[in-house]
């Protein structure tokens, strides 16, 4: 009996000395833990709170980046506390892209910045963060265009919403090839109705290993590796309030250009452009418009003027014409009259087609002349049809089918118009 009672008192007390060592413990650690700055406290205890929804009526407010001063262990252990969200997390809609070939071009060399840049050469990654992009632009809080929303506070070295686009990430790194293909790939399928359920509508994401201030305002809806893709709260969160559309317009970025024709073109073509007007309005007396149509131009390419910077002007000489057509030649002389003969045809240089009723517009180059033309758009050749002699008629081959004007005769066209309708509907 002694024997068996002595080995149970050494195990109470040393369960006791255990117990003991488990309560104080802690407490030294506490008492003895580096001091937290006060404004890291507040910050704490700001995330903690219920957040404040806000109302339907009121439109959220989009903060600025910054981040709460922790290392990422703790920001991890910090976030991975939050819970996710228990409310529905619907998918959203298609998006479907409807602009301009120029809109739509610079809106996929934005997209596929902002995937690459922000998620890596990582495709799951990419494509959640291009629905953020797509989710923002239908949300009234954002910009209405793509480019808008990528580079949305581009202009402040703090404070943009996507990083990359004010941390200089741009100037001090440029795509591989092969990762910028797959980068504008995948902007392509978002653009042209591809969806990425798991995140739903969200229009917020951080990386695991930071905790951004305004985390504390919406839910927590997903993770996708190692970024966590957040919502607004309350109304503002639902599938109603993404009920806004694409304008047309999107912005030249100059940060693009290096690896970007759509941004290139763009960035000096304007001044170019000016300049070219200028010199072309004085040597050839050719800026005007035909006196038989108002709305078309046949022009000689003023000297200088490279491939890039022909849209440019072509868009000067428009203006704010509806409808417009512009073709330019290298060299004189330039035809003063339509319908084009065969010959003016195949020496065409560039051409250019704006139906603004129809959405239409298309920017052409003689790719003969210029095989590596900005857009990858080239002219179709014109072939001609020998029509048989008919009595006290010439037997000189004639075109089956007259250029009417503000057609580009000998061009090649797209298949289908694009569709007017505002995107998302």
């Amino acid at each position: 009996m002694s024997d068996v009672s002595r080995p149970r008192g050494g195990i109470r007390a040393a369960l006791f000395v255990i117990a003991g060592t488990a309560s104080v413990v802690p407490a030294l650690l506490v008492a003895n833990a580096p001091a937290i700055p006060k404004a890291h406290r507040a910050a704490i205890k700001r995330l903690r709170q219920a957040p404040r929804v806000v109302p339907p009526a009121e439109l959220p407010p989009v903060e600025p980046v910054s981040f709460i001063d922790m290392t990422p262990d703790e920001a991890r252990a910090y976030n991975e506390g939050v819970p996710f969200s228990t409310d529905p997390n619907p998918a959203a809609l298609p998006f479907v892209y409807r602009a301009s070939a120029e809109d739509k071009a610079r809106a996929l060399d934005c997209l596929a910045a902002g995937v690459l840049y922000e998620a890596g050469d990582d495709a799951k990654g990419e494509q959640a963060v291009a629905q953020v992009v797509l989710n923002r632009l239908r949300h009234p809080a954002f910009p209405k265009t793509v480019c808008g929303v990528v580079f949305e506070g581009q202009e402040r070295s703090t404070g943009c919403q996507f990083t990359f686009s004010c941390d200089g990430a741009l100037t001090k790194w440029q795509p591989p090839e092969a990762a910028w293909a797959r980068a504008r790939e995948i902007a392509a399928m978002a653009l042209n109705g591809k969806v990425f359920r798991a995140v739903g509508h969200a229009t917020h994401y951080h990386t695991d290993w930071v905790v951004p201030y305004w985390q504390a305002s919406l839910d927590k809806v997903a993770r996708v590796g190692s970024h966590l893709f957040f919502r607004w709260s309350g109304w503002w969160g639902t599938p109603p309030a993404f009920n806004r559309h694409l304008v047309p317009g999107e912005p030249v970025i100059a940060q693009l250009a290096p690896f970007s024709p759509a941004h290139s073109a763009g960035t000096n073509a304007t001044d170019q452009a000016g300049a070219a007007l200028a010199e072309a309005g004085v040597a050839t007396g050719a800026a005007a418009p035909l006196a038989s149509d108002p709305d078309m131009f046949l022009v000689a390419l003023p000297a200088g003027l490279t491939p890039e910077g022909f849209p440019a002007y072509a868009l000067t000489l428009c203006g704010e014409r509806k409808h417009c057509t512009v073709m330019m030649w290298r060299e004189a002389p330039v035809p003063q009259t339509v319908p084009l003969t065969q010959v003016q045809m195949e020496t065409m240089a560039f051409s250019y087609l704006r139906d603004m009723g129809a959405g239409l517009e298309r920017t052409l180059w003689n790719c003969k002349f210029y095989p590596a033309s900005p857009s990858g758009r080239c002219m179709k050749r014109q072939t001609l049809t020998i029509v048989p002699p008919q009595p006290g008629l010439s037997a000189a081959p004639q075109p089956t089918a007259t250029p009417t004007p503000g057609e580009l005769g000998g061009v090649r066209r797209a298949s289908a118009v694009p569709d007017t309708k505002p995107a998302g509907e």
